[in-house]
């Protein structure tokens, strides 16, 4: 029987029919799931989505009509799924709760770099052969502060990673990590964390707690000269509000591979249409933003795992099993 693949990469695409071939048989389409692509998932019992697919009640019962009884989600996150519809409707969910956290961590590392050391306007100007360096200083991270809103596995790596440069630690979380604590990090309130460090990352959740975490207020407390780093989720960040910082002239630099209205953006080829997000558009016009596509996560390693781990959901569905990826089990 055919599973269905919404939002499918063309890197990603091998990787999928490979892992899938010897176990089942796979379409892999490259538009994503929403309320109008929804309708070519009729006839197929197992349907998989990437990470902006819109898992919403809409989508969900158009799914449930078409025949799809399971939801293998490539993602961590699952902040896009409506669960509680998904198990009215009888309908399995399952993610993939756990990748390489070096994939994220070290994209993370790579933004605060390269906002830090302005690469990228270096880049265009070398391009044009203009060799002056006026604009291009940045400042040495070594014996200064991280702070890692966030010390799960990604929090941890990153925060290994600063420690390696010789950074001084800060974490906040609901819950110590030894390792963390191994390496000097000290936890302490968030205020008092955005307001002490130099470089802030985030590597939090999507949740209702977590919406805005980095609000106006908490943007306000932090350093004018901070780096500020988002390679989690959009959400986590009141992105009017930090446009409104940035047009102040605040923060040394802004590194952010997610967008709170990614969806329909991200993944996709908008060069030749109007810009109809106006936040976004002023956002990217700041010389001391960084704005990546939700990349991250998108390395062989990370992804290869991502795609292994689909499959071996897929399989525990078809067996009957449940595994810590299900988020609404089979009825």
């Amino acid at each position: 029987m055919e599973i269905l693949a919404f939002g499918v990469q063309a890197d990603e695409k091998p990787l999928i029919e490979r892992a899938f071939g010897d176990y089942e048989d796979v379409r892999c389409l490259d538009v994503f799931l929403n309320g109008d692509t929804a309708p070519i998932a009729a006839g197929h019992e197992i349907v998989s989505t990437s990470v902006n697919a819109d898992l919403g009640a809409d989508v969900l019962e158009i799914l449930a009509a078409g025949g799809t009884r399971m939801v293998a989600q490539r993602s961590t996150g699952f902040n896009n799924v409506d669960l509680a519809t998904a198990e009215r409707l009888g309908m399995t969910v399952a993610r993939v709760s756990y990748y390489s956290p070096h994939s994220v961590a070290e994209f993370a590392w790579t933004l605060a770099m390269a906002v830090n050391r302005r690469i990228v306007r270096a880049s265009i100007r070398t391009r044009d052969f203009d060799f002056r360096l006026d604009g291009l200083m940045g400042r040495d991270l070594h014996g200064r502060t991280a702070g890692v809103l966030g010390t799960g596995k990604i929090g941890e790596a990153f925060a290994r990673i600063a420690h390696g440069f010789g950074m001084r630690l800060l974490g906040w979380d609901v819950a110590e990590n030894p390792a963390c604590a191994e390496l000097g990090m000290r936890y302490v309130p968030k205020d008092e964390l955005l307001a002490r460090s130099d470089l802030i990352t985030l590597h939090v959740p999507l949740m209702a707690e977590t919406r805005h975490l980095i609000d106006a207020a908490a943007l306000k407390a932090m350093r004018d000269d901070a780096i500020l780093v988002n390679s989690s989720r959009g959400g986590l960040i009141d992105t009017a509000a930090l446009v409104g910082e940035l047009r102040a002239g605040r923060f040394a630099g802004v590194g952010l591979d997610v967008y709170e209205a990614e969806a329909g953006l991200f993944f996709l080829d908008k060069s030749l249409e109007a810009v109809e997000d106006d936040t976004l558009a002023r956002l990217v016009t700041f010389p001391n933003v960084l704005v990546t596509s939700h990349q991250a996560y998108y390395t062989e390693d990370a992804v290869g795992q991502i795609v292994d781990t689909t499959v071996r959901n897929v399989l525990d569905y078809r067996e009957g099993r449940r595994s810590e990826n299900v988020l609404v089990p089979r009825s």
